[in-house]
């Protein structure tokens, strides 16, 4: 009776409840648009790692954020050729240049120099072999689909890169980068465009494959250079990936600033939420007073103002799912990187339902607090 007491009133009244449940469904709407924001912005710097099927990555030495990577030593990959548990030992040039667009406007581009084999790691999670086999072209490169306007470029179209010619001979969803662009080409082809690329020999990373069942983690413990002075880092992909995004959300003035204007978001969803919630429920205040006169027990009471609260919590829940999933679509036309992990999604539902409950407590202490004859005046 308790919980067909709650339903129906939500049901019979439920245009009371209506912008309780509008505050809920928006209030996680904006908690998880905003995080997948910067979960996405953050992820960008690190997709070169997870685009690539690499399970170990040699580095220089104490390397922060793999975007702030230099040229190795040589030698630095003949431990992971030793190795028994290595299988494969692919080199990755990162170099640096200007865009020329034909109205002269110069735009920064990453040039990643890969490896333009078909079983090759860089990349592997987003380039098909014939991709690959077009960066075999002269002065080829592939950029993101989304960034066609930006760079005023088309596919089989012309630019310059360093004040050298290239072609777009491709284009990928994928790539996009914050701020510039970047640029995949084969090392033939860095090697004409980028000036930092003089020898054709510099490495920037290593990307380790390992046989199948191997321990990554013991396998880059035993690769790790024990050299006093200390020329290399070798990294288990994914904590690589996560230690850059930590890099850029902590020690960059970006991160930071977005970091405070999500928290800020937060907290006025959570405020303006649990108000709103709390007001509907209070408006329903006089007849749970009638209750109390007749001699309802304030546990009964409870358990019924709580259970609207938790039901408008869900239903507010199942709208911000409808929701998200449009903001997702939306993010994914234009090209907008966002993330939605499932730690995200329950962790904002838990959120949620949690600020539900706090709002139906905070109407029942102003209930036990009131004098039911007065409420009933």
């Amino acid at each position: 009776m308790k919980v067909s007491l709650a339903r129906s009133s939500l049901i019979h009244e439920w245009r009371r409840y209506l912008a309780a449940v509008l505050a809920v469904s928006f209030a996680g709407l904006l908690l998880v648009v905003q995080m997948a924001l910067l979960l996405g912005l953050f992820g960008s710097v690190s997709l070169v790692i997870e685009q690539s099927g690499a399970a170990l990555w040699i580095g220089y030495r104490n390397t922060q954020s793999v975007d702030l990577g230099r040229d190795l030593p040589p030698g630095s990959d003949l431990q992971a050729w030793q190795h028994p548990a290595v299988v494969t030992v692919e080199p990755f040039h990162l170099g640096f240049g200007d865009w020329r667009r034909d109205d002269g406007v110069a735009m920064s581009a990453t040039i990643n120099a890969i490896d333009t084999h078909p079983n090759a790691l860089a990349f592997s999670n987003l380039l098909t072999p014939e991709q690959r086999h077009l960066l075999d072209e002269p002065d080829a490169v592939i950029i993101d689909r989304a960034d066609r306007s930006k760079l005023g470029a088309s596919l089989g179209g012309v630019a310059e890169i360093n004040g050298k010619r290239v072609r777009v001979a491709g284009l990928v969803d994928g790539i996009r980068a914050i701020g510039g662009v970047n640029v995949l080409t084969s090392f033939s082809t860095a090697r004409r465009i980028d000036p930092g690329f003089i020898t054709g020999n510099e490495t920037t990373y290593y990307l380790v494959g390992l046989a199948p069942g191997a321990d990554a983690g013991k396998v880059a413990h035993e690769l790790n250079d024990r050299h006093p002075y200390k020329r290399y880092s070798v990294w288990k992909a994914k904590d690589f990936s996560i230690q850059s995004q930590i890099y850029w959300l902590l020690e960059s003035g970006a991160g930071t600033g977005a970091g405070v204007a999500t928290l800020l978001g937060l907290i006025v969803g959570i405020v303006i939420t649990s108000q709103t919630l709390a007001a509907s429920i209070l408006a329903s205040i006089k007849e749970f007073a009638a209750l109390r006169a007749l001699g309802v027990s304030q546990g009964s009471l409870r358990n019924i103002v709580l259970e609207q609260a938790f039901w408008i919590g869900l239903v507010g829940l199942a709208l911000t799912a409808v929701l998200t999933a449009g903001a997702a679509w939306l993010g994914h036309v234009a090209a907008i990187a966002m993330k939605f992990p499932w730690w995200l999604i329950g962790g904002s539902a838990g959120i949620i339902l949690a600020i539900a409950l706090g709002s139906g407590w905070y109407a029942l202490s102003a209930l036990y607090k009131a004098d039911p004859a007065t409420l009933l005046r």
